[in-house]
């Protein structure tokens, strides 16, 4: 995260965060079992819009699928 980040150094306004024990993601129940895969708990994919700590749009994937979460797609909530 910090790389991708450093590749923005004129943001001010996005944080990049990371959730390497997947806390926040069960905490928001988007939790993604691979362990039969050899790659234990992922998050699935998705996209928040969140301001002044609150989410103001949450896109959720099903699946495998990339329709709904890309920045296009989460821009459109503001």
């Amino acid at each position: 995260m910090k790389a991708w980040a450093q590749t923005y150094p004129e943001n001010k306004d996005v944080k990049f965060l990371a959730d390497g024990s997947a806390t926040y993601t069960h905490a928001l129940g988007l939790e993604l079992n691979l362990g039969d895969k050899g790659l234990g708990t992922r998050s699935r994919r998705f996209a928040l819009l969140v301001d002044d700590l609150k989410v103001k749009a949450a896109n959720v994937e099903s699946g495998g699928e990339f329709t709904v979460s890309s920045a296009d797609d989460i821009l459109k909530a503001l």
